[in-house]
């Protein structure tokens, strides 16, 4: 699983963490419906996660077209608005889990969050 956060909201590190919790377990409940068999493997294997970055929304959303052209299990966070950011913020793109190369694919260039 990758999940992908915009690098222009500077986040606290708590803000992002809680985000991209949001997206893992989001991701975790779609594929549970849509790819049970691939959620069990992802699972088994140790559950993998990696944190990348994109430069903004647009670059997210991106990301996020073509993770769902590739049929891979998506999910769009978006900030209800209680703490850091305005409600509706988009703040993170989980992918997976999936494919290891299908999602590298989409995501394989992009920065680590450090």
């Amino acid at each position: 699983m990758v999940l992908v956060t915009r690098a222009d909201l500077k986040l606290s590190r708590g803000k992002l963490a809680a985000q991209c919790g949001h997206a893992v377990a989001e991701c975790v409940l779609r594929a549970r419906k849509v790819s049970p068999r691939t959620l069990d493997r992802y699972r088994r294997d140790g559950g993998r996660k990696i944190v990348c970055k994109a430069p903004d929304e647009d670059s997210l959303r991106r990301i996020l077209g073509r993770a769902k052209s590739a049929g891979l299990v998506t999910y769009l966070v978006s900030d209800a608005g209680h703490t850091e950011i305005p409600a509706g913020t988009v703040t993170v793109v989980g992918i997976g889990p999936g494919p290891r190369s299908s999602i590298d694919a989409i995501t394989g260039d992009l920065s680590l969050v450090n």
